[in-house]
């Protein structure tokens, strides 16, 4: 009762200042709205895989210290341009403009380093793309064939270097210890500096032979360098595999004889803007004319960054289209089947709770996902029902416009909440993005009904203060064009809805003579329904929910298709050190095994192995940086410290913390369904046994796909979702109506509709998405908001003193006129989203459009069916009269008024 009474006071104040309310809430909606046009489009991985897994922990972890996805630039040019002429320092200085630094020659080491921070200019000046990348350093690191085989050479060199100076120490210790030797012996120091002389010849001719033999060993002829046209092709050609193939432990540089990678991790800590603008910068830079390559090679820029920032600008275009394409659809079948003089005040109402919606969204720090652009045509549709039930309530009363208000908010509100609580189910979903949609929808269904019950009862109250001209003369023209528009459009509506009104009739008198035949058809195509939701297919990976259309997709197929590979999988180790002969060594062995178990051989490449070798932590002291060619097995504490004080920060950071607390062992997975992918990475898991002190964890986009396709994937899942919104529904109207009875009534159609949508989505074939998988929880809660309207008219009808047919009757041609109303509005508007680019929206919309539709007229036929049933046969003597005393519940045509 106290709820009851601060509504009636509430209304009664709206009705007393008609105009202070309609200003409030316009500057409501006009500020919101305002505030939403600056929301920011959000398509990162934590949108589709929740930020509390120990997947997406140890994946942000593995983003943190050594970059995130990479952006891809593929080179494509045959190997023997790029890495023997001069397109080697191309491409060298293209990558180093990429990491924001400038090379210098380095003469000792034969190669090309980075000069230091701030001596050097930017390639192209300041105001260059590279001096723009030097300036905001958003790469964590870059590499590709100029840093690596830079890094090669120098890496030989310095080992040269310091097997020289050990042998000159070993000389000098022989003379030393002659010499002292010689005066131990009481030689005079004539005759010790001759021990000593002779010594060092001794010495030095060994080490020079040892040095001789390391040289034959490893092929090296002279000091290598980095335009050494024969230690260049040494490194990249495996002669084994063909003329001129690539090294197939390389494959992440050199995926094949004709192409190249560079890669560029951007840091973590980078906001999407900020990406965004690193993502321009990099594109401009392959551009600039000082990078082209001198034998016809091309660049393309891609990677799923890419993709996922072109995806965020395709989102901020289409929420506009969508919303206007949604706002005309529903304007015109208000108009063809709202039979009221302002038509289209709904409409103006679900603006305003849209607006005011999505500026709380920004006020408490949200984004946009494609999730968002989804809520407005449910919400518009949504607050469109709130306002047309008010509405009709208050021209069915031609009194008091606020007790009209205040006698149909109880069950309008009561639709609302169970409304609501239908939706709650969507929070239990494992895909973020969708609870996100889930909350959004119950903060806008309480934001719609308030809009409905304040801004539509000023309306309608200033409307009803205001004379209606009589014939709309003193209108003049424009009235004159109005009232003939409105004759037209509802003559029009009148030739649509004459048919489907006879035929709608005839199928309710139909349900209620024959209730439980009718209710068992719904009950078997129900469960039909619910058995095949278990066999419905899921799609989660994200480079297949976006606009095919968009060439940053089609340049990631491109590269896909010429590496093989779709994504890499990073084993994230963790110990008090990394380096250390005990961690390497399992790191070894793992990596070992797994590609032999997924069919890699080094002879035959990644050409049909399910997991490629990437760049790992071992791949420093296994690929060229021991001239001896010795195991990496065999290295020792001391070896691998030296290797890695040898190895530039700029490259090593790529694979190992600068603390050696943390390192990678990455892979490239070939493309294959996300189910098999899932296997593969279950199995890499499953083989995870690293020594004492040591942890480790699989990371990387690949991983996290795979977990949500497993979760949408779940069957059980999606029945508990839809278990906990039915009881969530059955809860609230238990708790609002009081009695089992009067809550069961609306909830069986409610429940035969979820079976229904699974039937239809099955039949369809259109795989499921983090979107559709959400249409149990959708059906849910629509339905209840129809099938509450009208169960609890027919009981108000009944308690009034009708008998069942003339409730029934009067229900269906008051209250269902304007539920159908309602209804094909918010279904008009999920069609719209079937028109959008972005597939996993479309797909979405259709699904939705034909599953809604379906649902819809399941409540309205059931309904009836289950209201025979709780009344009893024999109360429905009226029941042959009933297609008589229905007409008129579908729109049929307007009494002529002035809209």
């Amino acid at each position: 009762m106290r709820v009851r009474r601060t509504l009636e006071r509430l209304v009664r104040a709206v009705a007393s200042r008609p105009a202070v309310t309609l200003g409030i809430v316009l500057a409501l909606a006009l500020g919101g709205g305002a505030l939403a046009l600056r929301l920011t489009p959000n398509t990162n991985t934590d949108t589709f895989v929740s930020r509390s897994t120990a997947t997406y922990q140890a994946s942000l972890d593995d983003e943190r210290h050594f970059g995130g996805d990479p952006v891809v630039i593929l080179i494509r040019e045959p190997l023997t341009d790029l890495v023997e002429t001069k397109d080697l320092g191309v491409v060298s200085e293209l990558e180093a403009c990429l990491a924001g630094q400038v090379l210098v020659a380095n003469q000792q080491l034969g190669a090309f380093t980075p000069a230091p921070a701030g001596t050097q200019e930017p390639y192209g000046g300041v105001r260059s793309p590279c001096g723009k990348l030097a300036a905001a350093q958003p790469a964590q690191v870059v590499y590709g064939p100029g840093t690596f085989l830079n890094r090669a050479v120098a890496a030989v060199n310095q080992e040269v270097l310091a097997l020289e100076n050990g042998a000159t120490q070993a000389v000098n210790t022989a003379r030393r210890n002659a010499y002292n030797l010689a005066l131990g012996e009481h030689m005079s120091r004539t005759q010790a500096l001759a021990e000593e002389n002779a010594a060092g010849q001794l010495a030095s001719q060994q080490q020079y032979e040892q040095l001789i033999q390391l040289y034959l060993n490893s092929g090296i002829s002279g000091q290598p360098k980095i335009d050494d046209p024969q230690f260049i092709p040494e490194i990249v050609f495996d002669q084994t595999r063909g003329v001129n193939q690539p090294k197939s432990r390389f494959a992440y540089l050199f995926p094949t004889k004709d192409s190249a990678l560079i890669q560029v991790r951007l840091k973590a800590s980078l906001s999407a803007s900020q990406q965004a603008q690193a993502i321009s910068w990099i594109r401009q830079a392959v551009q600039m004319p000082m990078f082209r390559s001198a034998y016809g090679g091309t660049y393309t820029v891609s990677g799923v960054p890419v993709v996922t920032d072109d995806l965020a600008g395709t989102i901020t275009g289409s929420i506009a289209g969508l919303l206007i394409a949604a706002l005309v659809v529903m304007a015109v079948v208000l108009l063809l089947v709202f039979r009221s003089r302002l038509r289209l005040l709904p409409l103006a109402i679900a603006l305003a709770a849209v607006g005011i919606t999505f500026g709380v969204v920004f006020v408490l720090g949200g984004t946009l996902t494609m999730a968002s652009i989804a809520v407005l045509p449910i919400l518009i549709g949504l607050a469109v029902d709130y306002a047309v039930q008010f509405q009709a309530r208050a021209e069915e009363s031609s009194g008091d416009v606020a007790r009209a208000t205040i006698a149909a908010a109880p069950t309008i509100a009561t639709a609302a909440l169970a409304t609501a609580a239908g939706f709650l189910a969507l929070l239990l979903s494992p895909v973020p993005m969708v609870r996100g949609f889930g909350e959004l929808l119950i903060v806008g269904i309480a934001i719609a009904l308030a809009c409905a019950i304040s801004a539509g009862t000023a309306a309608m109250v200033i409307r009803r203060r205001v004379p209606v001209p009589r014939g709309g003369r003193d209108l003049g023209a424009l009235g004159a064009s109005a009232r003939g528009a409105g004759e037209i459009v509802a003559e029009a509506g009148a030739r649509i809805a004459g048919p489907l009104s006879a035929a709608a009739r005839r199928a309710i008198a139909a349900a209620t003579r024959r209730p439980g035949r009718v209710l068992a058809v719904g009950l078997v195509l129900a469960a039909a329904g619910w058995v095949a939701d278990t066999q419905t297919s899921v799609q989660s990976d994200v480079t297949k929910l976006v606009p095919s259309s968009m060439p940053a997709l089609q340049n990631l197929r491109t590269l896909e298709h010429v590496t093989g590979v779709s994504g890499e999988i990073d084993v994230v180790v963790h110990s008090r050190s990394v380096a250390t002969p005990a961690t390497i060594g399992w790191m070894l062995r793992y990596e070992d095994a797994l590609l032999a178990h997924f069919g890699y051989v080094e002879a035959k490449g990644c050409a049909r192995a399910t997991l490629c070798p990437a760049l790992s932590l071992p791949d420093l002291f296994c690929s060229g940086g021991q001239v001896a060619g010795s195991a990496c097995k065999s290295l020792t504490t001391s070896a691998i410290s030296s290797l890695l004080r040898a190895v530039p920060s700029y490259f090593s950071q790529a694979v190992i913390t600068g603390d050696h607390h943390e390192a990678t062992l990455a892979f490239g997975i070939r493309l294959m369904p996300l189910s098999r992918q899932q296997k593969v990475i279950d199995y890499m898991r499953s083989q995870l046994r690293p020594p004492p002190g040591v942890s480790a964890e699989l990371a990387g986009l690949p991983v996290l796909a795979a977990q949500a396709d497993a979760s949408l994937s779940s069957s059980p899942r999606r029945l508990i979702m839809l278990l906990v919104g039915l009881a969530a529904v059955a809860l609230v109207l238990l708790a609002v109506l009081r009695t089992a009875k009067r809550a069961l009534v609306p909830l069986v159609p409610i429940v035969l509709a979820t079976g229904w949508s699974s039937l239809i989505l099955f039949a369809t074939r259109i795989p499921l998405n983090p979107m559709s998988a959400t249409l149990g929880a959708l059906v849910i809660a629509i339905s209840t908001e129809f099938s509450v309207l009208l169960s609890e008219r027919y009981r108000a009808e009944r308690r009034a003193g009708l008998d069942p047919a003339r409730a029934l009757a009067r229900t269906y041609r008051l209250t269902g006129s304007a539920v159908l109303t309602s209804g094909i509005t918010a279904i008009a508007g999920f069609g719209v989203l079937s028109l959008s680019s972005i597939t996993m929206l479309r797909d979405f919309g259709l699904v939705t459009l034909i599953d809604l539709s379906v649902s819809l007229l399941g409540v309205l036929l059931v309904l009836p069916s289950v209201l025979a049933v709780s009344e009893g046969h024999d109360a429905w003597q009226g029941v042959r009269e009933l297609p008589r005393r229905v007409a008129g519940w579908v729109p049929r045509r307007r009494r002529a008024t002035v809209a």
